[in-house]
């Protein structure tokens, strides 16, 4: 029998504010473990919550990139569980009235596009983090993530492959990174999702039952975790045995999947509305002035790349991640030539990152640096070989490109009488050569060429040089 899978996605994204959703401590991570805690975010009696506004704003934000409804009036619950790393027994959500609804993403090229729904949009608040000890006997916890801002996002049920998975969760995250509200570090926690997944018989209607795989924090993992779990599904049901609906926990170094706990459903965790946070009430205004507020996103800069001469595949490579979207735009208003632009940043750039084991957002150069360094090639100040030299110097120290090229005396030598005086040195020298080149070795003229750009140090047009080297042999 054929089978096919069916997967969710519940996206959980850190948000960018500089303080937690109830209370004014930061945010910012790797701090000491428990030193960004308050008596709001631990839970002690007597504390009220204090809605971050900013939240919201970062919220309404996301709905609307994400093609949603945003709900005018919207309000908290309590999701009431008991866990060491959530202090207070309850974590502050939303489930029956969320801020966003009914959105969606689409995924695949203009001839395979398909959209991937999405269910709601909802804002919560994060719980703590446990460190289990290297003696495998002490659990340790820190408080600090406790209350940083969270939305989660649920998909439908739309998947029907790993690569579609990771496809809708590459595109959702650098649409909220292009928008601002999260820097969606994975490595860091700030977007971790949880994979629901199912089987079902082709053809079939019905959707099969479920098993939850929780924090994913990478797209190698997710799609493993999809191939392997489905796999599973299908083994048990060939054997004539039932899958059980359960949270998994995915081991990445085994590629496999333990069992955790039996799955919850909303009644196990006893929801009731939050007494403490009145609605939420958002007005039409404020959503017009976020919407026109939105910058330009993907699919969008790609179409617009795409008439300024890129391939689609080089607009979708740059467009695909904000930072070298960002470094294309600055390069191309510096220098006026897409193009050329896109060529440094899809060859020597990624190159560079490469080397240097470096994501595009560990960038810390002046963006408007490589423009500049394409301007000097084409103004003749420089030829391309020393452009490279100069960019991988940018790259590593942030140096002003036009100061180094004048300090080191990197600049093209255009003076032809010194262009001509030092050819003819080297033809003096190399009667060998000359010799050969005039019995009809033609290869010796190459040879004389790269003598006398080594004499000038590569800094003369190769093109005056070979000219000027001829009219000498002749």
């Amino acid at each position: 029998m054929n089978y096919e899978v069916v997967v969710g996605l519940e996206v959980h994204v850190e948000l960018a504010t500089k303080t937690k959703i109830f209370c004014s401590c930061t945010t910012e991570f790797g701090g000491e473990p428990n030193t960004q805690v308050c008596e709001v975010c631990l839970g002690m009696p007597g504390t009220l919550p204090v809605l971050n506004r900013a939240v919201v704003d970062f919220a309404v934000r996301t709905g609307l990139a994400l093609n949603c409804e945003v709900a005018c009036c919207n309000k908290f619950d309590r999701k009431n569980y008991f866990y060491p790393d959530l202090p207070k027994a309850y974590q502050i959500s939303q489930l029956y009235l969320p801020i966003c609804h009914d959105g969606f993403i689409e995924i695949g090229k203009s001839e395979t596009c398909k959209k991937i729904r999405i269910k709601e949009i909802h804002m919560e608040e994060d719980a703590g983090k446990l460190i289990h000890d290297a003696d495998e006997i002490n659990t340790l916890v820190d408080y600090n993530r406790c209350g940083v801002p969270l939305l989660e996002i649920v998909s439908q049920p739309d998947m029907r492959s790993a690569e579609e998975a990771v496809e809708y969760i590459e595109k959702l995250r650098v649409i909220l990174q292009y928008i601002g509200v999260s820097d969606c570090k994975m490595q860091e926690g700030s977007l971790r999702a949880d994979i629901n997944l199912s089987v079902r018989p082709v053809g079939s209607f019905e959707l099969g039952v479920r098993t939850e795989m929780k924090n994913m924090n990478s797209f190698k993992a997710i799609a493993r975790a999809i191939k392997a779990e489905s796999e599973r599904q299908i083994a048990l049901l060939e054997k004539g045995e039932k899958v059980i609906q359960e949270t998994r926990r995915w081991d990445d170094s085994e590629g496999q999947s333990y069992a955790m706990r039996s799955k919850e459903e909303a009644q196990d965790y006893k929801y009731f509305p939050e007494p403490d946070i009145p609605p939420v009430v958002i007005s039409q205004e404020q959503i017009d002035a976020t919407r026109a507020a939105i910058p330009e996103l993907p699919d969008k800069k790609i179409e617009r790349y795409t008439q300024l001469g890129l391939t689609d595949h080089d607009a979708e490579i740059i467009a695909g991640s904000v930072y070298l979207a960002k470094l294309f735009e600055c390069t191309y208003e510096v220098c006026g030539n897409a193009k050329e632009a896109a060529n440094w940043i899809l060859v020597d750039l990624l190159k560079l990152l490469h080397d240097s084991a470096k994501q595009p957002e560990d960038m810390d150069f002046n963006f408007d640096s490589l423009g500049k360094i394409i301007l000097m090639v084409e103004k003749g100040k420089i030829n391309r070989g020393t452009a490279k030299k100069v960019f991988e110097k940018v790259f590593e120290e942030n140096i002003n490109p036009a100061e180094y090229v004048e300090d080191n005396n990197l600049g093209l030598v255009t003076d032809t009488d010194t262009i001509y005086a030092t050819v003819e040195t080297v033809v003096k020298d190399n009667e060998k050569s000359v010799n050969e080149y005039k019995s009809g070795k033609t290869q010796a003229l190459q040879y004389l060429i790269g003598q006398s750009m080594k004499a000038l140090r590569g800094q003369a047009p190769a093109q005056t040089v070979t000219e000027i080297l001829k009219d000498l042999l002749n």
